[in-house]
């Protein structure tokens, strides 16, 4: 047997099995290869750099996907849960927020409209608070609006303590007072944790890295002093300084730095501070009873009655997580609300029909694509190869005109007045007065949509039919059975493969395409696909996009995984 086993080996060449098997053996000692190393060692070596150098044949392709397809398509869809603009841009409104109790119908306290009157500014001043309303009116409408009118109008409560300021001393108008009083000179100590924290919050919203290194920090007796005003005062020399590159030291502070100083001047204590303009900081606070404290509340009510609406504040409260269901609610008509997901109103419950359309059509694009496909393909297949090939042209000449132009040429033949309806007419099949609509609804989206797939549908069939042995129908026929007992029973299932390839490859085309549904459909015929690229392009709604396409994402996989359970994925071929 060995003498057999030995044979059999020097006929066939020695294979890594046989050098394992001979390293392995008890009867003799271990096999060395020609530099001494163990032979078992030596191929486990070898056959580790073959699959390097597969990896690094194929590495270029993968670095090239995972660049140009999976990283963008993954950061497209993060878009579906990502809502960090809210917090981003409104921190210390979204913080002083959490502790409302929006089940009452009071107002949020004070200290929210406080806090939202500076976020708002400094966004303001970023122009960044448009977006902010454009998120958030996604959610409520008039929300755009009411965001775009408050940033015109945060000056004035600022500019209104400034005249008053001005009448007591008119240095408080000079930057460089400002900024000696708030860096309280050389030598002082300076509040390095409140810099840093206001340049964090430029940092998110300008959606950049901002270097802290030198950023302005006022002094820590100014600080502890005035919090409100140094906070105010170093949200605008971090925004002046590193954002847009001034020199502070002479520059103006923004306006919402004079009602922080007045609200803190009305409960600070000046008469031990001796840093930088202190005889200013004293002669306000004797004056300081003829200035009111600063009312947020009233003064967001002035710029728009919105703002005093319980509605307005339970909105923001409930979009100002960092990461969101919103736009899936929004993806199955549906919304996220302060009260938890609601169903939307009844005119505006049109995504989930579209889903199902976009389904619906797609299975009815298919199926057509079967019917007309299937005798084609055979015929391709069974004719002698001089004649197929020229059919094969016929086949793809469609692919060597623009997509565009054989939509509209649809569009042209489909409408009332078209070349169909004429000749329809002309037959006496219609009356010039009962002429077919088939244009702005789904059947020209039908009818359109399987002639641009058919070909998709043919190929993958023809690659199949063509490995038929024809002998096999002739040896049915011989046993007794008729013609379509040989091809249902012999011929059919053998084509299945390819019936299955076609039909996976249109349907995932048809679910994605928005060219011809576009044009062709009008509103009876559009896909979800249309209100994709709608969002996209018009609406700028990225996240309800991206959620719109996470779900019809989700719903292919989902099917292709009950046709690989049914029929099995290892049945479709190409040939």
């Amino acid at each position: 047997m060995s003498d057999v086993t030995d044979a059999t080996t020097a006929k066939r060449g020695p294979t890594p099995d046989d050098g394992l098997r001979i390293a392995d053996s008890k009867d003799s000692g271990p096999v060395l290869s020609a530099d001494g190393t163990p032979l078992k060692k030596s191929l486990r070596r070898a056959l580790r750099m073959e699959k390097l150098r597969a990896l690094a044949l194929i590495a270029p392709l993968l670095i090239f996907v995972m660049i140009s397809f999976i990283i963008p398509i993954g950061e497209m869809l993060f878009r579906s849960v990502e809502n960090q603009i809210v917090e981003d841009t409104i921190p210390d409104a979204v913080r002083e927020l959490r502790q409302w109790d929006r089940d009452e119908d009071e107002l949020p306290p004070e200290a929210v409209f406080e806090a939202m009157y500076h976020d708002l500014f400094t966004a303001s001043e970023a122009k960044k608070h448009t977006r902010l309303g454009s998120r958030l009116n996604y959610e409520e409408s008039g929300m755009s609006s009411l965001f775009r009118q408050s940033g015109r109008a945060l000056d004035d409560l600022g500019d209104d303590y400034l005249d008053a300021l001005e009448e007591i001393d008119p240095d408080w108008e000079e930057g460089t007072v400002w900024y000696e009083m708030m860096s309280g000179g050389e030598g002082a100590e300076r509040d390095t944790e409140l810099s840093s924290r206001v340049v964090g919050q430029i940092s998110n919203l300008e959606e950049t890295f901002l270097p802290d290194t030198d950023a302005f920090a006022p002094s820590q007796a100014i600080s502890e002093l005035l919090p409100r005003t140094a906070e105010a005062y170093t949200r605008f020399a971090v925004f002046e300084a590193l954002v847009d590159e001034r020199d502070i030291t002479d520059r103006d502070p923004w306006e919402n730095v004079y009602p922080a100083l007045i609200a803190d001047m009305k409960s600070a204590d000046v008469s031990g501070y001796d840093g930088p303009h202190a005889d200013m900081l004293r002669e306000l606070k004797s004056n300081i009873d003829d200035f009111e404290a600063p009312n947020y509340k009233a003064a967001f009510a002035a710029i728009d009655e919105d703002w005093a609406a319980h509605e307005t504040w339970a909105t923001i409260k409930a979009h100002s997580v960092r990461y969101t269901n919103g736009y899936f609610l929004n993806a199955i008509d549906m919304k996220r609300t302060p009260d938890g997901a609601v169903s939307q109103p009844e005119d505006r419950q049109i995504l989930v029909k579209l889903f199902q359309r976009t389904l619906k059509m797609s299975l009815i694009i298919t199926g057509s694509c079967i019917l007309l496909g299937y005798p084609v393909a055979w015929i391709l297949a069974n004719l002698p190869t001089g004649k197929a090939n020229l059919l094969m042209i016929l086949v793809l000449l469609p692919f060597w005109t623009s997509l565009l132009v054989r939509t509209s040429a649809w569009k042209v033949m489909l409408q009332q007045q078209g070349v169909i309806n004429d000749t329809l007419v002309w037959l006496g099949l219609v009356g010039d007065d009962s002429r077919l609509i088939m244009m702005n609804n789904a059947t020209g989206t039908i009818i359109a949509m399987t002639h641009i797939l058919l070909p998709f549908m043919i190929l993958p069939m023809y690659s199949v039919m063509q490995t038929i042995n024809p002998s096999y129908l002739r040896a049915a026929k011989s046993l007794g059975a008729t013609n379509w007992t040989a091809f249902w029973r012999v011929y059919f299932p053998q084509s299945i493969p390819g019936i299955g390839a076609g039909s996976i490859l249109v349907f995932i085309l048809a679910i994605g395409y928005y060219i011809t549904p576009e044009i062709v459909g009008g509103t009876d015929g559009v896909f979800i696909s249309n209100r994709i690229a709608y969002h996209i392009s018009s609406s700028l709604n990225w996240g309800l996009a991206a959620a719109l396409g996470s779900i019809l994402l989700a719903v292919v996989l989902i099917l292709y995984w009950a046709y690989d359970r049914i029929v099995g994925i290892d049945n479709v071929k190409l040939g």
